[in-house]
């Protein structure tokens, strides 16, 4: 994928990041998924959408509820991967489809909910507003989500610099939280929280590795420094330590 005003037009592709991504990557707190059910996503007897659903983390966080759910998301390595985890976790509620965002197959007012997490700003504006449209159904709802740490922590400052040593192309948080403030619908709602997510010294290697600076647009040579010198300097911190993080959930009803 290439986006001129993402990382200065350099090309990512998150299917490279597949297995570290579902690995790594299923961080959210609690606490968001409390906020989401309240908002109405994933409840009993109600269809709701995942676009951009990578390895499918907040549709298995929330499938428990009882709603009928389905991922989509252009990468097929992603959908395969999420395909392979809803046999592991034994779960017959949720489905993936290899599809994009903005021009899916579904009928007309097919969701009562739909979310996107980590990803608005990467799709067409113009076509998935026009989508989400179509696919929503009246009284419906749309939720956006954005989660990034923030680099009041030590660790954390360390590795984003690191990373955009190695990648300097890189623009690291800044699409993602200024598109949550970008409100595509009328009468948005914009709540933001902040929190303290533990990790170990390899779950937050496997973190930073997964994103879009890293394993999605280095190549080999680089992403191989990256890794040593990554692990080198999390060796002089202790194995489990807590990165702050700051979660923005902006939710239009229909």
């Amino acid at each position: 994928m290439k986006i001129n005003n993402i990382d200065n037009g350099k090309v990512f592709d998150f299917g490279k990041t597949s297995a570290e991504y579902a690995k790594y990557r299923d961080i959210y707190p609690e606490k968001l998924y409390e906020k989401l059910y309240k908002l109405g996503v994933g409840r009993k007897n109600t269809s709701w959408l995942d676009i951009g659903t990578g390895t499918g983390v907040l549709p298995f966080n929330l499938c428990n509820y009882g709603a009928s759910i389905t991922g989509v998301d252009i990468s097929e390595s992603q959908i395969e991967v999420a395909k392979t985890l809803t046999i592991e976790k034994g779960v017959n509620n949720v489905s993936f489809l290899v599809s994009p965002a903005e021009t899916t197959l579904f009928e007309d007012n097919s969701f009562e909910c739909i979310t996107a997490a980590q990803c608005f700003w990467y799709f067409d504006r113009d076509k998935i507003i026009d989508e989400i449209k179509r696919l929503i159904k009246p009284g419906g709802v749309f939720v956006k989500i954005y989660m990034s740490y923030t680099l009041d922590d030590e660790i954390a400052k360390k590795s984003h610099e690191l990373v955009k040593k190695l990648n300097k192309n890189w623009t690291p948080g800044a699409s993602g939280a200024k598109d949550m403030y970008n409100h595509p619908f009328k009468n948005g709602k914009l709540d933001i929280f902040e929190c303290k997510i533990p990790f170990t010294r390899e779950s937050w290697h496997g973190r930073m590795s997964a994103c879009r600076g890293t394993m999605a647009s280095m190549d080999e040579r680089t992403l191989g420094k990256w890794d040593k010198k990554h692990k080198e300097l999390l060796s002089d911190y202790p194995d489990n330590f807590e990165i702050k993080h700051k979660v923005y959930i902006a939710s239009y009803k229909f």
